[in-house]
């Protein structure tokens, strides 16, 4: 008897199967295996592309990581949060925050094309451990004019033509929102003093609530706003005064670093400082002063027919401008002690 065709086609067909089967398990891991960045990672070595790990979201908040080009026209990196990456990636950006309890950095020899970035927009007061990174780090980016990526609070913009400004209806004096009170720094105690002479309306924790919908529709009827920070550290001008005072329309008391470091960034005639007063008690007169002078008032928004405020928010914001700064800077540089340099 012949032997019938689908006999053999019976033995041939599991070893065909088993071939097809390799080979689709083997296609599945080229196409789907790893992250996104991974998927992607031999068309950026070729097209010389930074690859940056982003080492924490900072404060676990998530952003986009493939906004640079769209929104910021800065090109030539890509971002990764995929640690298993750590020793092929062309840089490293540690949020201090996230590590700086934990202690959680990589251990051992790294790349020597690998550049660390310490990214912290905290002030003293609040960072703690910056040993972790000694002899680590090779660029900074907080908010320190002096960091290697800047990062301020905000800053004041030329307008190409004057504008006028329409100063907002005020019915009310000084307002405070505070939402951390820290007892015993300079700020805590000169409130203490000074609203025995003035009457304040604190906002925040542990005083009356303020919602965000609620939020600029109530202080612009203020005509001063406390802007007084937290620590007083070179450069650390917060949105205090960014955002609180002068994007709402209202002109800022400020207590933080010194006159002359608030004058680098901000008109001298913007903002009222502390320090030009012998006590609280004197500051309280001149801005009971200012109520009844609307002319003298009206001079403190004299910078806003020339400038602009602008507040520059968004983390993948930051981390664009990270990439920028690392295909810019040339040559090797580390810092001996991230601490002794932060707290200058």
């Amino acid at each position: 008897m012949a032997k019938r065709p689908y006999n053999k086609l019976f033995f041939i067909l599991p070893y065909f199967l088993g071939i097809v089967l390799l080979l689709y398990v083997w296609f599945f891991k080229q196409v789907f295996h790893g992250s996104e960045v991974e998927n992607r990672l031999p068309k950026e070595i070729e097209n010389d592309q930074l690859l940056i790990l982003v080492w924490t979201w900072p404060f676990g908040e998530t952003f986009p990581l493939d906004t640079c080009e769209s929104h910021y026209k800065i090109s030539g990196c890509s971002f990764t949060t995929n640690r298993s990456l750590c020793d092929r990636v062309d840089a490293v950006v540690f949020h201090h925050r996230d590590v700086m309890y934990s202690r959680d950095i990589p251990r051992g020899p790294r790349p020597h094309y690998q550049r660390w970035v310490w990214f912290n927009i905290e002030p003293p007061i609040v960072t703690v451990n910056l040993n972790i990174f000694d002899n680590l780090i090779n660029m900074t980016m907080t908010y320190k004019e002096d960091s290697d990526i800047f990062l301020p609070y905000g800053y004041m913009k030329p307008l190409k033509e004057p504008q006028s400004f329409k100063i907002p209806t005020k019915s009310k004096l000084v307002a405070w929102v505070v939402s951390k009170w820290y007892q015993g720094t300079r700020r805590a105690s000169y409130y203490e003093e000074l609203k025995k002479h003035i009457d304040i309306d604190v906002y925040g924790h542990n005083h009356t609530e303020l919602s965000w919908d609620e939020f600029d529709r109530t202080l612009i009827q203020y005509k001063f706003y406390l802007a007084f920070e937290n620590c007083e550290h070179k450069d650390y001008i917060t949105e205090k005064l960014w955002s609180n005072a002068f994007i709402t329309g209202l002109v800022p008391v400020v207590l933080g670093p010194p006159r002359e470091n608030y004058e680098r960034f901000i008109p001298p005639t913007s903002f009222i400082h502390v320090d030009d007063f012998s006590s609280p008690k004197e500051l309280a007169q001149y801005l009971l002063d200012l109520d009844k002078d609307n002319a003298k008032y009206e001079q403190y928004f004299s910078w806003r027919s020339k400038f602009v405020t602008v507040r520059e928010l968004g983390w993948d914001n930051f981390y664009c401008k990270a990439c920028r700064e690392l295909q810019q800077s040339k040559g090797y540089k580390a810092i001996a002690s991230v601490g002794k340099w932060f707290r200058t």
